[in-house]
């Protein structure tokens, strides 16, 4: 579409009763974000009260007609999705406005790829709008859905806002509680007094019993992000894009029932540590919810990972949603049932379980087949659960296991019989998802109540076990020996196909790696893909393994949001060796004697076989060295011919392990191991600010 235009929903598609509208961008530095908002207006151009104003403090409406399903990773950027129950919109609602905004001074100028896109009830995309001419604005408008004659219509609007989300927020009538700073302080101040109590009753217990006492471990969640305050009003939207905007007026008796939305976004903090037990003896274990001891086989660890899955899927519904809204589930009330059993001629089948939503009056059902430990998904097994969630009406047949799943390579082929008018989705969940999207709940945003983190973290604990049986990708497969036995005694070719399949595998570690990162950091990992947009994922693939079969390596990038520079591994089949490095852009002011100090001074606790090498302007090599010895001599980093330095390489190598899977001497540890170290002991050590800030 382009900028203005407008288009019926129903001429694209009979199926837009549900739509998922996607925003979406991309950074040159890979650090840029914005976040969406969502406002339901009336044939006045205003919110009929603040509850019509969804954003990140409020991403569901109670009737679950508008769902703000959060950030998903894409191949260059990510793209936030938003999903509309058109049939669920109040009768008085007229036009829904889509945005996003920026925050600290960040402009939308500064992104790439700016686009929204809408695809229908089956996901089907429908729709795509480029915005080029973004400029400097805080928030942008990128479209609206609005009634007309009784349907729905779309219009690509990309105006922009000066004034960021609380001005947009206000333009549009909503009565924005903007004192983030008095109400940050006011929260510091109960959290402190709530810290004081905790203590106060701990020191009590503590001189009852002669032992500490343990406290409760929940998250906590405040708000501490500085409120948007309103600037000056937003850039003129041409009056065929979006009506006028109507300037907010006090609403006394909107404001005695409905809370007035704050901009701030809410506080990431992790759960409190642990005090000391009460136990008399270190060896008590404290009582598990879901207990693991008793798993003896394949078939229980199925049995009880499903069932410990589905029951905190229904009873935390904010994990629910996270789970179930990318494929294209609504936000409603959830049931979940295991060892169900469903006719199929003479042999009923018995799928691991059901997830059923209801919506307004609606019903979203899915079948769901789980594996664990090593064990594949049998492809006959889905097979017969695609044809009997056809013919019963259900939605999606979700598989679970330790796999990861990658674009062009599904696990299961599923033949669809075109005959059927009912289409059904077949989604896949490794474990190492459900972990992360656990993690990113309890650790870093934060749910309803206790009762719910406590759910969680039992949740997080039966996963994390040894004996549950999810632990995600643990195996490189049967080529993995094949292929490194080839590259060392230069007998493997090009073209061959076990090449591909570790190629492959490779790529579902490195996920499963930016995937388990993401849930500790509680900041977006994602691998880096630098190949041109469009290419087919199997080209790529077996372009890799041809070079794989001539460089002996593979080798990946992972971009880790709020880091300096992108974090490069490799792994070097003929050497048996890792590295895993990162490299940071000269500043651009200063002499180079006091970057190479400077930066010396940011490792103090480094490894000292880090190895810091002098980048330079052109091919030429520059001067390198370990730190042990650069710490002395920093000005060794210097070149001798003055030549123009780019930057610098920080390296740090270590033995990769020979088995294929996750035992202490496998290669998939040595990986984890390795990215930790790095991250840990130097990424995390190095001046976040880009190259250009800094003065």
């Amino acid at each position: 579409m382009v900028k203005g235009a407008n288009v019926e929903l129903t001429a694209l598609s009979e199926d837009v009763g549900a739509v998922m509208v996607s925003l979406g961008w991309s950074s040159p530095t890979g650090e840029g974000d914005a976040d969406v908002s969502v406002l339901l207006l009336t044939s006045d151009g205003k919110v009929r009260s603040n509850t019509d104003f969804y954003f990140y403090n409020n991403p569901v409406a109670a009737d679950g007609s508008v769902q703000l399903l959060g950030k998903a990773p894409t191949a260059d950027g990510n793209e936030d999705r938003i999903t509309f129950d058109l049939t669920a919109i109040p009768a008085d609602v007229e036009q829904i406005i889509v945005a996003a905004s920026r925050y600290n001074g960040a402009e939308f100028g500064d992104l790439d790829d700016v686009r929204v896109t809408l695809a229908d009830g089956s996901g089907e995309g429908l729709l795509r709008f480029s915005i080029e001419d973004a400029g400097a604005v805080g928030a942008l408008l990128f479209g609206e859905l609005y009634r007309r004659a009784g349907d729905w219509k779309f219009r690509a609007i990309g105006q922009g806002y000066e004034s960021g989300l609380a001005g947009l927020a206000q333009d549009y009538g909503v009565d924005v509680d903007d004192d983030a700073e008095e109400a940050e302080q006011a929260e510091q101040t109960a959290a402190a007094s709530e810290e004081a109590r905790s203590q106060a009753v701990t020191a009590s217990v503590a001189m009852e019993t002669e032992t500490p006492a343990e406290e409760d471990v929940v998250p906590a969640a405040d708000e501490t992000v500085p409120a948007l305050a309103p600037v000056p009003g937003p850039v003129p939207v041409p009056e065929q894009a979006v009506a006028e905007p109507v300037v907010n007026e006090p609403a006394e008796a909107v404001a005695r029932t409905v809370p007035r939305p704050r901009t701030a976004k809410k506080k990431v903090t992790l759960p409190k540590v642990a005090r000391k037990s009460l136990a008399e003896n270190d060896s008590w274990r404290a009582a598990r919810l879901f207990p693991v001891s008793a798993l003896k086989s394949d078939r229980d660890r199925e049995t009880r990972a499903t069932s410990v899955l589905l029951s905190v899927m229904a009873q935390v519904p904010e994990f629910g949603r996270r789970l179930t809204a990318g494929f294209g589930a609504p936000a409603g009330r959830m049931e979940t049932f295991t060892e169900v059993s469903l006719p199929n001629g003479d042999s009923p089948r018995r799928p691991d379980g059901v997830i059923r939503v209801e919506r307004a009056g609606k019903l979203w059902t899915a079948l769901v087949e789980t594996k664990t430990n090593g064990n594949a998904l049998k492809p006959d097994q889905v097979q017969a659960y695609a044809d009997i969630a056809a013919r019963r009406g259900y939605e999606a047949v979700i598989t679970l296991s330790n796999d990861v799943e990658l674009d062009g390579s599904p696990l299961v082929d599923v033949k669809t019989d075109g005959r059927r008018k009912h289409k059904v989705a077949l989604r896949h969940l490794s474990w190492a998802d459900v972990a992360h999207q656990a993690q990113m709940l309890i650790r870093h945003e934060g749910v309803g109540n206790a009762a719910h983190a406590w759910l969680l973290q039992e949740l997080l604990h039966y996963l994390q076990h040894d004996n549950s049986g999810c632990h995600g990708f643990q195996n490189m497969g049967p080529a993995w020996v094949p292929v490194r036995n080839g590259i060392d005694d230069e007998t493997l070719c090009q073209g061959d196909q076990r090449a591909v399949e570790v190629v492959e595998n490779w790529e579902r570690l490195v996920r499963q790696v930016c995937l388990r990162m993401g849930g500790e950091l509680g900041q977006q990992v994602l691998p880096v893909q630098r190949t041109k947009k469009g290419t087919d994922p199997r080209v790529r693939r077996a372009e890799l393994a041809d070079q794989l079969c001539l460089a002996g390596r593979l080798d990946s990038e992972l971009r880790i949001e709020g880091t300096p520079g992108v974090l490069a591994l490799s792994a070097d089949l003929r050497t048996g060796k890792l590295r895993t490095s990162i490299e940071i852009v000269a500043p651009e002011q200063g002499y180079p004697l006091s970057w190479a100090k400077r930066l010396i001074r940011q490792l103090p606790d480094a490894p000292a076989d880090l190895h810091v090498e002098t980048l330079l302007v052109g091919e030429a090599a520059g001067p390198r060295g370990t730190l042990e010895r650069l710490r002395r001599e920093p000005g060794d980093l210097l070149p001798r011919n003055n030549a123009e330095i780019a930057g610098f390489r920080l390296s740090l190598f270590r033995g990769m392990g020979s088995t294929r899977g996750n035992a202490e001497s496998g290669f998939i540890r040595s990986v984890d191991e390795a990215v930790d170290r790095f991250h840990d002991h130097v990424v995390m050590r190095l001046d976040r600010r880009p190259a250009s800030a800094r003065r």
